[in-house]
């Protein structure tokens, strides 16, 4: 990977990543949060309050609302769930997946009030992480709770951060290819349309943008190249992104040339994709941000699987 490229992406991560830190707004709700009255926490059983974690907390003097959640709190400041989903270490997706409730509008501040019933299901998920993570910790003190706030801002925006450069990273590769075929003399008729996703090219070659497969080159009406890209740079995910190379490769004809552009190979994903139906697979860095990866590529591509261009020096 070129060392610029890495160190731009990484420079671009840690702004991103310090200024969502700093633009959270969780100073703002844990204020709010301050000026309510203590709600009544009299059956924490049924909030999912363990009593051990509910007396640490007493001994120490905290106002019991700015580490439990209630639901009466979530009611009146649905934004509250910042806070309370902070402490407790837990991402957005999973309060959705274990509570059956999303709640990415509360905390956007685009919903004034939300039910009862909800609030509650919200409340005793955040409750019951809580208190593990206090019996957890003999000394743990408020403070702990919201370094905790913005870790998981931090790590919410990372994944965010990730998803963006992945989808850069497919527009860019598009983007680079368009010009390179239309440089190359390659298209048989201009497109002006604005948003187009098919050319025509010379030798009877259509050329597809679509989401599966990403991109296509139809040869006499036949799929006669795919091309997968992932462009996603979180290692954890890489087996997630084999599932989908595989359905689209499986999916193309026998025939079918199949190549992958991947921004992160682990050794487990390298292994696997040697047992697939593969050309070749090229490190999406490499061909961005270097003529010569870039001209290998096309000449693949090109040269050797659609046989409608010369060869291009490598060098």
């Amino acid at each position: 990977m070129p060392a610029d490229r890495s160190t731009d992406r990484a420079i671009e991560r840690a702004v991103r990543i310090a200024r969502r830190v700093k633009e959270a707004g969780d100073r703002d709700v844990r204020a709010a949060i301050e000026k309510l009255d203590e709600p009544d926490f009299g059956n924490r059983q049924s909030l999912a309050i363990a009593e051990s974690a509910w007396q640490q907390v007493s001994s120490v003097g905290i106002a019991p609302r700015l580490v439990f959640a209630h639901p009466t709190v979530l009611e009146a400041i649905p934004r509250a769930s910042i806070h309370y989903r902070g402490i407790s270490l837990l991402s957005r997706k999973r309060v959705s997946d274990i509570a059956g409730v999303g709640v990415d509008n509360w905390e956007k501040g685009s919903v004034a009030k939300v039910r009862q019933e909800r609030a509650l299901k919200v409340a005793r998920l955040y409750n019951a992480v809580i208190s593990s993570i206090i019996v957890d910790s003999a000394d743990w003190t408020l403070e702990d709770g919201y370094r905790n706030i913005l870790a998981t801002i931090g790590i919410s925006e990372d994944g965010s951060m990730r998803n963006f450069i992945g989808q850069q990273g497919e527009r860019a590769i598009r983007e680079k290819l368009l010009t390179w075929v239309e440089d190359s003399g390659l298209l048989a008729s201009e497109q002006t349309e604005d948003g187009a996703t098919e050319w025509n090219l010379t030798g009877g070659v259509r050329m597809v943008f679509a989401s599966e497969p990403d991109i296509g080159f139809w040869k006499n009406s036949e799929l006669a190249v795919v091309i997968e890209i992932k462009a996603g740079t979180d290692p954890a995910g890489a087996l997630e992104r084999l599932g989908a190379i595989k359905k689209s490769f499986d999916e193309s004809p026998a025939s079918c040339r199949n190549f992958l552009i991947a921004a992160v190979q682990t050794a487990t994903m390298a292994e696997r994709l040697r047992e697939m139906r593969m050309e070749r697979s090229f490190d999406m860095d490499t061909i961005l941000g270097s003529e010569q990866g870039w001209n290998e590529f096309a000449n693949e591509i090109f040269h050797h699987a659609l046989r409608i261009a010369p060869e291009v020096p490598s060098q």
